[in-house]
């Protein structure tokens, strides 16, 4: 009897660990075509930028030391260049669009002599504490997620996880502001703690730093051209902020500690609200932009949102562990929530799609028609016509795609692979987008 059980419980320990452990790892040929070959809309790749193959047997398929632990993509305003954030590398990487030659690499690494980069030395903002004390706390590496542009794309901003030497994220992190015509970094300025996604207003007005690390939001008045001008506004909570005071020595696990989880963040077009994805606990808060005020949380779509998008006044979201792709009418959802704007609602009018196991990131063509989206626990990506919904077609990313952005003039989509323990990742692809 006690060999029976002895050996259940090892079979079940298997199992979960099996369960737990990442899929296999895939990597793709360049030139590679999604299928079927005929599909309205088709991909093939045409570029690649990796650090994981060093002999590549095509000169389109570029070696890039650069490029470790790629997070996001961003192709400026103009689709000229195309910025790639690699959060291991503590690096920007920037291309030109047209040659996919490497014009540039910023680092996010941060001494001394660098000081007049942070406003009058300045090195947390609101209350935040640091956990530890430090003489010099803008002496740091910082780890690049997210980013997006500002002044009709002169400054881009990019949000760090964490700070070097904050190993469990629990202090103020920071974010940097690059000049995009320098491709230099002209500020750095205090976040809380683990910004991961942010968002500038439609109107000019203002940023938004959303903190993954304590369901909280950071709200910048960018109004002026000048970047010493920036400053905070409002420090919005999602229901509670967290205390974050971990034990000494004890390694934390902060993308599953974290409260609400707060990710993916969007203004509405015509700037008064702002809406916040709940990977943790499900649903979306909404903020009143005008009164700086919280109008609680709409749920009634899947679970374990990551992605927030809006075109033409539809939002559309990606949720990842349901691996569902949804839309809605955006006014339809705004008047609903303001309708109570003191209670949690249920909203339940939405256009789903069910696309495969981790739904990163999401990204539409400019009218909105097609729906791109990184489905990272099948290393693929998923082409989606809005109107009703089906698939037309599927390609293959390295493993595991996570960040995604679309050409202005949507004839490209790069795609980021960031990896896992045990493989994958040190990628960054280049699909050229055809139309049947």
């Amino acid at each position: 009897m006690h060999t029976r059980s002895l050996l259940t419980t090892v079979l079940l320990l298997l199992s979960i660990a099996a369960i737990c452990q990442p899929p296999p790892v895939k990597r793709y040929d360049m030139g590679i075509k999604s299928t079927p070959v005929d599909a309205e809309v088709g991909l093939e790749m045409i570029r690649r930028y990796q650090q994981y193959n060093w002999y590549p047997k095509v000169s389109n398929d570029k070696l890039d030391k650069s490029i470790f632990s790629p997070k996001s993509a961003n192709f400026s305003e103009d689709g000229k260049k195309l910025y790639i954030q690699s959060l291991e590398g503590f690096s920007t990487s920037v291309y030109e669009t047209e040659s996919g030659d490497r014009l540039k690499v910023i680092y996010h690494k941060f001494k001394l002599k660098d000081s007049t980069l942070f406003k009058n030395n300045e090195s947390t903002v609101f209350d935040y504490k640091y956990r530890y004390k430090r003489t010099n706390p803008n002496v740091f590496s910082g780890k690049p997620v997210e980013s997006t542009f500002s002044h009709n794309g002169k400054y881009l901003w990019v949000t760090y996880y964490r700070r070097s030497y904050d190993k469990n994220a629990e202090s103020p992190s920071a974010l940097a502001i690059i000049d995009t015509e320098l491709d230099e970094i002209v500020r750095v300025m205090p976040t809380g703690p683990l910004p991961k996604m942010i968002a500038s207003s439609e109107d000019g007005k203002y940023m938004a730093i959303t903190h993954w690390g304590d369901n909280t939001i950071g709200i910048i008045d960018i109004a002026s051209d000048t970047v010493a001008n920036f400053n905070y506004v409002k420090h919005l909570v999602v229901d509670r902020k967290l205390t974050l005071k971990y034990k000494e020595g004890v390694k934390i696990n902060r993308d599953a500690q974290c409260g609400y989880c707060l990710r993916g963040t969007i203004f509405s077009p015509d700037s008064k609200y702002l809406l916040v994805g709940r990977m943790g606990g499900g649903g979306i808060a909404v903020f009143d932009m005008e009164e700086m005020t919280y109008l609680k949380t709409a749920f009634g779509m899947k679970s374990n949102i990551r992605h927030l998008t809006v075109t033409d006044n539809r939002l559309y979201i990606g949720c990842n562990r349901s691996g569902f792709v949804q839309h809605t009418d955006l006014n339809n959802f705004i008047e609903q929530k303001t309708a109570n704007p003191t209670e949690n609602i249920t909203y339940s009018d939405w256009d789903s799609r069910y696309v495969g196991s981790g739904v990163r990131t999401i990204a539409t063509t400019n009218d909105g028609k097609y729906i791109f989206a990184c489905v990272n626990g099948e290393s693929k990506i998923s082409v989606i016509r809005s109107e009703d919904m089906k698939i037309l077609s599927t390609i293959g990313a390295d493993s595991y795609p996570v960040g995604m952005a679309i050409s202005p003039d949507n004839t490209q989509l790069v795609v980021t692979s960031q990896g896992k323990k045990g493989g994958g990742g040190n990628s960054v692809m280049v699909y050229q987008i055809s139309y049947n």
